[in-house]
């Protein structure tokens, strides 16, 4: 038996069906969708996703995509809707009805129910030319000519070309209605990728009361103090509430290693005057690449807004955030 085969056959029958689905949709049934979304948007009304099996899986993430792209929608099983769940949905709403054979019982049965027009049902079906198709307003063509399964039977291309279309629909929605990376964001807070669009410097940084700071005529003893109390990987030389320069280990070894008696050197003649810098409103993961800068890498950085001590950034906090380098380059 060869095994590689089966395998990769899978692979092309469902690819096959992609490109046959890709050259049977229409420039009028992309209008209509354009016009669907647009009522959406300018109704408040959410997109519902119905069906059942291995399609209502596959709904749920066509849902859960629409809803991460700011478009209210969720998933409606036609059995739950038929014993309350009706109530989630309104005369502003829009659903797309996916079904194989086009004669699910369960979604026949829920149609009359649902106070949703017929133009703003979609059908997303294996046959056009079925009774969801005719009480439908848009027919999506989601027709294949077989399983990737052996036997012809398990849901496999079906689901497949199902998910792709949904996903088809969504990119779709994205584009006519302009969202932008910032907007996607707002959805993914808790996410890395909306952490990489939206999280800033000033919510991962120790405020400068945290952290050690001297006046410019202290000595390096009392910049080692400050930094023994509040140890953070850097001391700021600062006068009143603008900052100087810094005071890192690495000056501190190089003082000591020029003279044994460095305890008493001002620490002005031993800082760094001109440090890297990142503004308290800097994206945490631009702040990442400048840290990250394979000619000068740093451990820590001060926030600096208009020449005032804010506080220190470090790396150690970006990667507890779950930054990690791969993201900088």
């Amino acid at each position: 038996m060869d095994h590689k085969n089966i395998f990769t056959q899978v692979l092309k029958t469902e690819a096959q069906a992609l490109e046959l689905a890709a050259s049977r949709f229409t420039e009028e049934q992309a209008q209509k969708l354009v016009a669907l979304y647009e009522q959406l948007v300018n109704t408040g009304g959410s997109l519902i996703i119905s069906g059942v099996g291995k399609s209502g899986h596959i709904g749920t993430k066509i849902a859960a995509t629409f809803s991460s792209l700011g478009l209210p929608s969720f998933f409606l099983h036609p059995t739950e809707a038929m014993h309350g769940d009706l109530g989630r949905v309104t005369k502003l709403d829009a659903i797309v009805l996916i079904s194989k054979s086009g004669t699910t019982e369960e979604l026949l049965n829920m149609i009359p129910y649902v106070q949703i027009p017929k133009e703003r049902i979609v059908a997303l079906v294996g046959k056009v030319d079925s009774p969801i198709s005719h009480k439908s307003g848009l027919v999506l063509d989601a027709s294949v000519e077989k399983e990737a399964c052996i036997n012809d039977l398990a849901p496999t291309t079906s689901t497949t070309l199902a998910l792709a279309m949904g996903d088809a629909m969504a990119v779709l929605y994205e584009n006519v209605m302009g969202v932008s990376k910032e907007k996607f964001a707002v959805n993914h807070p808790a996410g890395l990728l909306g952490k990489s669009l939206s999280l800033t410097v000033d919510r991962l940084m120790i405020k400068a009361s945290d952290c050690p700071t001297v006046a410019d005529n202290a000595t390096l003893q009392d910049a080692i103090l400050a930094m023994t109390q509040k140890p953070v990987g850097m001391c700021a030389i600062i006068s009143g509430s603008k900052m100087l320069g810094i005071l890192v280990e690495g000056d501190i070894r190089r003082a000591f290693a020029k003279s044994a008696d460095a305890i008493k050197t001002p620490v002005k003649d031993i800082m760094t005057a001109k440090p890297t810098t990142v503004a308290s409103t800097t994206l945490a993961f631009d702040a990442l690449k400048i840290m990250e800068n394979p000619s000068r890498p740093l451990n820590v950085s001060p926030v600096v807004d208009e020449g005032e001590f804010k506080g220190v950034l470090r790396l150690h906090d970006l990667f507890k955030a779950g930054f990690n380098s791969s993201l900088s380059k």
